[in-house]
């Protein structure tokens, strides 16, 4: 049995692959079970209900050597505990190589596009299998999500081309109606907790020997999250003392008008100013429209902290 599962925290692109990627395995005879590595967040959610289709399990721990596939992502940092002990059989992602090791060769699928979900549909193609209209609505729903309906520079045309085949056979007749229906969901934050938001699209990433984690909450409503902006920061100088970081960033994106304005905890103005020339006041940067994580927030901290190990 191959479990498979996208990252910690997990996104709606993490959740639907490890649905999608199990499906297509399993049809291609490899036995195979998609599982979770965190809460669902609400945008997540709706689509989950949307397609009628049920989260897949909370996984625990594997015992060393079980079989694994790993969709949206390839770091240990935001895997399974323990992943170095597992045997890695599939990779399928859209971020670059991390710290990925296989004790023999895998089936590895990575490419530059905005989502995992545009290379799974063209995992089906190329085995000549049909998409049903459940899974149809899960990829499609990913690439909305991962994309920001094209907002985002990580857009390729191939994702706007996965997006019209995939809404036809999902039935959506309506893409944009749907896209906003989602955002609605995301952005309903009500009276989460400060450390479930911070944590509802969250990664640690390695610099240079510097451990960041770095959040982003995408909303339509970015006023109702600075209106918690004193909750947020708190949680994040608790995260970043109970996980041992050298540092939390918080990126809060307005999806309709493409702004980030990033919460910065004391102590991090210097790596903020540096790493994007953005100064901090009243521990809010306005980053403009740098509103990915993978091809712009991430690149840009690599850089800096390789110039100042």
């Amino acid at each position: 049995m191959i479990a498979v599962f996208g990252h910690l925290n997990p996104d709606t692109d993490a959740i639907t692959a490890a649905l999608v990627y199990a499906h297509l395995l399993s049809r291609q005879g490899k036995e195979a079970q998609a599982y979770r590595l965190g809460e669902l967040n609400f945008e997540t959610a709706y689509v989950l209900a949307q397609a009628g289709v049920e989260a897949p399990p909370l996984l625990g721990e594997l015992p060393a050597g079980s079989e694994v596939a790993l969709v949206d992502h390839n770091e240990s940092a935001q895997s399974l505990p323990g992943l170095k002990t597992l045997t890695v059989t599939h990779v399928v992602d859209h971020h670059k190589l991390g710290d990925l090791e296989t004790p023999q060769p895998a089936a590895l699928r990575f490419e530059p596009v905005g989502c995992t979900a545009t290379i799974l549909m063209r995992l089906h193609r190329e085995a000549g299998l049909s998409i049903d209209a459940s899974d149809a609505r899960l990829l499609l729903s990913a690439v909305l999500s991962d994309t920001l309906h094209f907002r985002s520079p990580t857009t390729t045309p191939a994702d706007r081309e996965a997006v019209a085949f995939l809404a036809q056979v999902a039935g959506v007749s309506d893409v944009t109606a749907y896209a906003l229906a989602m955002f609605a969901a995301k952005s309903d934050l009500g009276d989460t907790p400060a450390e479930r938001l911070l944590k509802m699209d969250y990664k640690v990433f390695a610099f240079a020997g510097h451990q960041w984690g770095l959040g982003v909450i995408e909303t339509t409503n970015p006023g109702y999250v600075f209106g918690r902006q004193a909750e947020l920061i708190a949680a994040m100088e608790a995260e970043r003392a109970a996980s041992g970081l050298d540092g939390v960033l918080l990126s809060v994106v307005d999806i309709l008008n493409e702004r980030n304005r990033m919460l910065v905890p004391a102590g991090s103005e210097g790596v903020v100013q540096g790493a994007y020339g953005a100064a901090t006041a009243g521990q809010v940067a306005d980053l403009g429209s740098r509103i990915s994580r993978k091809k712009q927030l991430v690149p840009a901290l690599e850089a800096y902290f390789a110039a100042h190990p």
